[in-house]
This record gives structure tokens, C-alpha cells and sequence, in this order.
């Protein structure tokens, strides 16, 4: 790891002290539907509705019995309610047929439900099993884009360029960083550069890096 990278993760540690996911929930099948639910939407919209939710559904077969009539109109606030509803019914089905309603720990078997990305399965694996990941959502795609730590917005490629940047032991938690990082301080549009800790080691707005 370069000296420059080292200095922005420190930095981050430091500003970041706990990089914990802003979606809450209790178990791994409730961060997963959290995490459904929170494509675009924020993650206090999601916590204000699986609030109700987590308390009506509390296992797989909860979302089948309740339907896909009732479980839009429960996560009607989230938008998108009609495909994320679709989703949540479709993966809780596999999951009661194939996986004995319990959520499955291997990337391979995370994105083989319905809704479930490599981003959404690497949140679950990092925040759960305790796996090393770098979910790449639209925060870390745009502050590793700014900050030079990867030349492209593809998911995949900014993924690939992280993990081979950064020792393994560091993924989850700096690429949490990262996330409340872009939401909070380098933002798409105005970021807060003033106030920001890596605007001098920012290619986009600050000083040329030489320690």
C-alpha cells in the first residue's frame, strides 16, 4: 500500500472512527431486506419502514403469507415498491425451498436470489459473516473515482481496483468508510470541500500529495 493510500485511509480511521452501516437491523435476513429496499432510497426512509416491517415480518414465510398487495403497500415509501416487493417475495420463496429460510453465507449463493447484486451480497458477507468485501455503491464508486484510487465508474472494475490497492484485512471497513465519507462530506453534487480531511490528498481539489 502507497504512501498516499495509507495516509487517506488513516485519515478516514480518524474522521470515521466506527464504520458501521446506517441500515438497521438485527440479523442477517433483516439487512438483506433492508438492503433491497434501499436502492434508491435513503437508508432513514428504509429504517423508518422496516421499523413496522421487522415487526410484521420477522422470517421468510412472514413475507409470502403477507402477499405482494400488502408488502407494496408497507414499502410503498421506498419507492420502487413494485420490483423490490417482486424481489423480497422471490427470494423469500428460495429461501424457504432451497435454503432452509436461512440466509446463505457465500457469494455464489447470495446472488443466486432474486434482487441480490454483488454489492447487496458483499454488505451481507462484510456486515454479517465477517467476511473481507468492498461493496461498491454509487459513494464509493464516486469518491474512489475522485481520489484516484481507480480510473473507472464501472462497479466491477472500481471493486478490482480496490481490493488490490488496500490489504485484504482493511476492505469492509474502509470501504464503509468511504461510503459515509461520500454521503456526508463528498457528495455528487456540492461537496463539502472546506471541511473535508482529504482535500489535500484530492487529485480533483487539493495539493499534490509528497509524503
Amino acid at each position: 500500500m502507497d504512501g498516499r493510500l495509507k495516509k487517506i485511509i488513516s485519515l478516514l480511521e480518524e474522521s470515521i472512527p466506527d464504520p458501521c452501516v446506517e441500515l438497521q437491523y438485527s440479523n442477517a435476513f433483516e439487512l438483506l431486506i433492508a438492503a433491497i429496499l434501499s436502492a434508491q432510497c435513503t437508508d432513514r426512509r428504509v429504517n423508518e419502514v422496516t421499523k413496522k416491517l421487522f415487526k410484521r415480518c420477522r422470517k421468510p414465510a412472514d413475507y409470502v403469507t403477507l402477499g405482494g398487495a400488502a408488502l407494496e403497500k408497507a414499502i410503498h415509501p421506498t419507492g420502487y415498491y413494485r420490483s423490490k416487493a417482486r424481489s423480497i417475495l422471490g427470494l423469500c420463496r428460495k429461501l424457504e425451498e432451497e435454503f432452509g429460510g436461512n440466509v446463505p453465507s457465500s457469494l455464489d449463493e447470495l446472488t443466486s436470489l432474486p434482487g441480490v447484486g454483488r454489492k447487496t451480497a458483499n454488505i451481507i458477507l462484510g456486515h454479517v459473516f465477517n467476511k473481507q468485501t468492498i461493496p461498491v455503491d454509487t459513494h464509493v464508486k464516486r469518491v474512489a473515482y475522485r481520489l484516484g484510487l481507480t480510473g473507472s465508474e464501472k462497479p466491477d472494475r472500481v471493486e478490482r481496483d480496490l481490493c488490490a490497492a488496500i490489504p485484504e484485512t482493511m476492505w469492509t471497513d474502509t470501504a464503509t468508510r468511504l461510503v459515509l465519507h461520500g454521503r456526508r462530506t463528498c457528495r455528487a453534487r456540492k461537496p463539502l470541500c472546506d471541511v473535508c480531511v482529504l482535500v489535500e490528498l484530492c487529485p480533483k481539489r487539493g495539493l499534490q500529495y509528497t509524503g
